[in-house]
């Protein structure tokens, strides 16, 4: 609204206007008044501003678009070191000697990791590090990805996948070097990522849980069948997206979170971990710390990493 000019009141009007009986007081009149007093009108809103709709709170300022502000949002989540690869072997249990406890734990066993590519944020634009595991012939290897292994002076790898983390000091392991089980400790928390197991095209019983029909009073071969899909008026005549329905089950992205690391074995690669694991034998497993735990205090690279006592060499047999 455009603001109006302001009103000035208590100032007397152009002299050609006075009488001119009265126009000698003029000077008279004008060295005593008070100075005037100028008045701005305005609008006074009695309504208090409403919050930025696109603010993650309404006491704090409207989030930033830019890659920085995103890394820095999801700094919390984010690992500050990498994880590894890691096959699902099967599962097993071991007992507490303490309390004789019996735990379900699932073994898995890392196949030479390597770190192939260091990923950056002035680069790339975020921090990553790029895992290999496995081994894979090089005459089944694309030439691209060959020509990837030999400048990171690793041999063809079967599984490559990356681990995000935090910042800089997430890039602790040289490209080339190995990890073994050692990087995990016993007693910290992971999270687990897999393929689950695909089981084809299932009904709704199976896949939703669903009940099933009545076994009885007229039921002719619909035990097993899910019943209406839709409703007639009330839904608009049609099914509703988002039914669920028979269909595809497993086979998709599965993440366990919180699976405590209960034995490490840096000889053969092994670590076990409680709980159970997605996917079938010898399936490929993303393990990194957990992000609903406090970060480990664990190594950053292999130098912080502690050497494993040896055994006392046997005594020489006397002669």
């Amino acid at each position: 609204m455009r603001s109006m000019a302001p009103l000035n009141w208590g100032l007397l009007p152009p002299s050609f206007l006075l009488p001119s009986s009265t126009r000698s007081l003029i000077p008279i009149v004008s060295l005593s008044a008070t100075p005037p007093h100028t008045t701005i009108r305005t609008i006074k809103s009695v309504n208090t501003p409403r919050p930025d709709r696109f603010a993650h709170h309404p006491k704090k300022p409207a989030l930033n678009s830019t890659s920085r502000a995103a890394l820095a949002r999801k700094a919390v989540t984010t690992p500050l070191r990498t994880g590894l690869l890691a096959q699902k072997r099967g599962m097993t249990a071991v007992f507490d000697p303490q309390t004789g406890k019996r735990t379900a734990c699932t073994v898995l066993q890392l196949d030479h990791n390597e770190i192939v590519a260091h990923k950056t944020r002035e680069k790339n634009g975020y921090w990553a590090v790029q895992i290999g595991a496995g081994s894979k012939l090089i005459e089944n290897t694309s030439k691209p990805m060959l020509g990837h292994f030999a400048v990171a002076g690793v041999e063809p790898k079967r599984w490559v996948m990356e681990f995000k983390v935090r910042g800089k000091e997430g890039l602790g392991l040289p490209v080339g070097q190995t990890v073994g089980a050692s990087w995990f400790s016993v007693g910290q928390w992971v999270d687990v990522k897999g393929i689950s197991r695909g089981m084809g095209f299932e009904g709704g019983m199976k896949r939703h849980g669903f009940g099933g029909q009545p076994a009885s009073h007229g039921q002719s071969l619909m035990h097993r069948g899910m019943g209406s899909a839709g409703g007639s008026q009330g839904s608009g005549s049609r099914v509703l997206p988002g039914k669920r329905m028979a269909g595809n089950m497993g086979n998709e992205s599965v993440t366990v979170k919180n699976l405590k690391v209960l034995q490490v074995d840096e000889a053969n690669g092994i670590v076990v971990v409680n709980g159970c694991v997605p996917g079938p034998k010898n399936q490929i497993i993303k393990v990194q710390d957990a992000m609903g735990k406090p970060w480990p205090a664990g190594p950053m690279n292999l130098d912080e990493i502690l050497p494993t006592s040896a055994a006392p060499p046997a005594a020489a047999a006397p002669v």
